[in-house]
C-alpha cells in the first residue's frame, strides 16, 4: 500500500520560508514523478511543482517560480518543497502525490497524501 506523508507546514509571516517534506513508501518510485499541489480556502486544488525520481527534472507553476524549489532524496524516498519569500496567497493545504506520468495535471496522479497546512500569520 502506497503511503505519502507530508510534514513541515505551519504558520509563517509574509517573506518567510518553510520546507515541506513528503515521505513515500509502499512501492518503488524510481519510474514515477512526484508532485506538490495546494488548495486554498474556497478555491480548487492547483498544481505547484513536480519532479521525476530518476532524473530530477522539475516544473513549476508560474505563481511560485523563482520562490519555491522542489527536490528529492532518493535514498530517503522523500520529496521536499522549499518555499521562500512566502506571500499571503500561498496560504493553503499542500498535498504531495505520485504519478506514473510526467504530468502537471492532477488527474494523472494516483496516490495522495493527507496534506499539510501552510498559513500566513501576518
Amino acid at each position: 500500500q502506497v503511503q505519502l506523508v507530508e510534514s513541515g507546514g505551519g504558520l509563517v509571516q509574509a517573506g518567510g520560508s518553510l520546507r515541506l517534506s513528503c515521505a513515500a513508501s509502499g512501492r518503488s518510485f524510481s519510474r514515477y514523478a512526484m508532485g506538490w499541489f495546494r488548495q486554498a480556502p474556497g478555491k480548487e486544488r492547483e498544481f505547484v511543482a513536480r519532479i521525476t525520481w530518476r532524473v530530477g527534472s522539475t516544473s513549476y507553476a508560474d505563481s511560485v517560480k523563482g520562490r519555491f524549489t522542489i527536490s528529492r532524496d532518493n535514498a530517503k524516498n522523500t520529496v521536499y518543497l522549499q518555499m521562500n519569500s512566502l506571500k499571503p496567497e500561498d496560504t493553503a493545504v499542500y498535498y504531495c502525490a505520485s504519478s506514473a506520468r510526467i504530468s502537471l495535471n492532477q488527474v494523472d496522479y494516483d496516490d495522495w497524501g493527507k496534506g499539510t497546512q501552510v498559513t500566513d500569520s501576518s
